[in-house]
């Protein structure tokens, strides 16, 4: 008989991580254990995925307020900064804003609207038509924005987060001025300074501001892509994808990654003889139907995997073939048909008919997305994440 029983995702509980604890001892032993516990069995292509948080935890990749402000101090010489584009978050980018403050004399924030990069809303789409705002051309002063708008709080944490921000600004001794525009070239007319926060758009952001006339620029990505007095950093997302740690201290996303996916893989491979894939995890990439936020915080999906990884599913659409090709089956010559199309498939399905309506994404975001919904993000003690069958299909005995 056949397998009854896909895809399996279970959420692996582990010790508390802190720096300098091998986390390729710990992972292979969580592994192990809880097959041992739960009654299942390591397998080929079983896929075994970590957060990005117990990484970069191991590591010690921190850094504080002061260590931000340093950098920032550095970096535009302590005036004026023009801060456009970060996103409406108190893990994310509160503690970020209290540092790059403490290193300006002045701070001009400019947020989009009427939600930032990764959904959060400041304002209803519906409540910005009513009054007639065109968020492509027209740029707010906080006054016209109260005036227009009110005091509107996050659908989820209550929180009004441009009373938010311009406070924290403010408790770190520097002036603030908000504005609110979408158009990057706003914020040249309040400052040639200016570090760009948003994140999967930045390239784009900064060559504009460039090309525009801007004097100094530099995106978020580029504070603590070194150390500074000893602080963590991460070469290539800099403040990207950080956490707050403390009321001072943030956790940056991890670097190097790749070593410890491989030699987990191999250290599992050492005690079972199966082969699995090994990746990081941060954020997942999923839209909330109410609070419309897409969750996606982190630079990328998953910094390091194993290669097994690589690449995008090469699936066929089971019900275009029982609709189409195998209209006039059913039962078990139904099943044997498909079966038999399953074996004889393409390498390569782009563009066939037959696997429209499957999910053209990369393998690592699908796979961290789904590890991401299922460790949670909050006291479920599950930074590990064990996948089976992820990769059978109806063929699989």
């Amino acid at each position: 008989m056949s397998r009854m029983v896909g895809t399996v995702s279970r959420g692996l509980r582990a010790p508390i991580i802190r720096e300098g604890d091998n986390l390729v001892e710990i992972v292979t032993n969580s592994v192990l254990e809880a097959s041992e516990d739960d009654g299942f069995k390591v397998r080929n292509r079983d896929v075994v995925a970590m957060t990005e948080a117990i990484v970069a935890r191991a590591q010690g990749n921190y850094a504080t307020v002061d260590q931000i402000a340093e950098d920032v101090r550095a970096k535009f010489g302590g005036e004026t900064v023009g801060v456009i584009f970060p996103i409406l978050s108190r893990n994310r980018f509160a503690i970020c804003l209290r540092g790059i403050a403490k290193g300006c004399k002045k701070v001009v924030l400019m947020l989009s609207y009427p939600s930032d990069e990764v959904g959060n809303h400041l304002i209803s789409l519906d409540t910005m038509d009513e009054k007639g705002v065109d968020p492509y051309k027209d740029v707010l002063d906080l006054k016209t924005y109260r005036e227009l708008f009110g005091y509107e709080k996050h659908t989820f944490t209550g929180v009004d987060y441009v009373e938010y921000y311009e406070g924290l600004i403010k408790e770190c001794g520097a002036e603030a001025e908000i504005i609110f525009a979408n158009n990057p070239r706003a914020i040249l007319n309040y400052t040639k300074n200016v570090l760009n926060c948003d994140i999967h758009s930045r390239f784009r952001t900064k060559r504009i501001l460039k090309n525009a006339g801007v004097e100094a620029i530099y995106g978020l990505d580029e504070i603590l892509n070194t150390s500074v007095n000893g602080s963590g950093y991460n070469e290539n997302y800099g403040l990207l994808g950080s956490n707050k740690a403390t009321e001072d201290k943030v956790k940056l996303f991890p670097r190097d990654c790749q070593k410890l996916v491989e030699d987990i893989q191999a250290s599992i491979y050492e005690k079972t003889g199966k082969l699995i894939e090994v990746m990081v995890y941060g954020d997942g990439a999923f839209k909330d139907p109410v609070g419309k936020i897409w969750e996606l915080a982190d630079p990328i999906v998953s910094p390091a995997y194993t290669k097994g990884l690589e690449g995008t599913p090469n699936e066929l659409k089971l019900k275009y073939l029982a609709d189409n090709d195998f209209a006039n089956l059913s039962g078990d010559a139904l099943k044997e048909a498909i079966k038999t199309k399953i074996q004889e498939k393409d390498d390569n399905l782009v563009g066939k008919m037959a696997s429209e309506g499957t999910t053209p994404r990369r393998l690592t975001d699908l796979i961290g997305s789904l590890c991401d919904l299922t460790s949670g993000s909050g006291d479920k003690g599950t930074p590990i994440v064990y996948i089976q069958g992820y990769f059978d299909n109806y063929t699989t005995e």
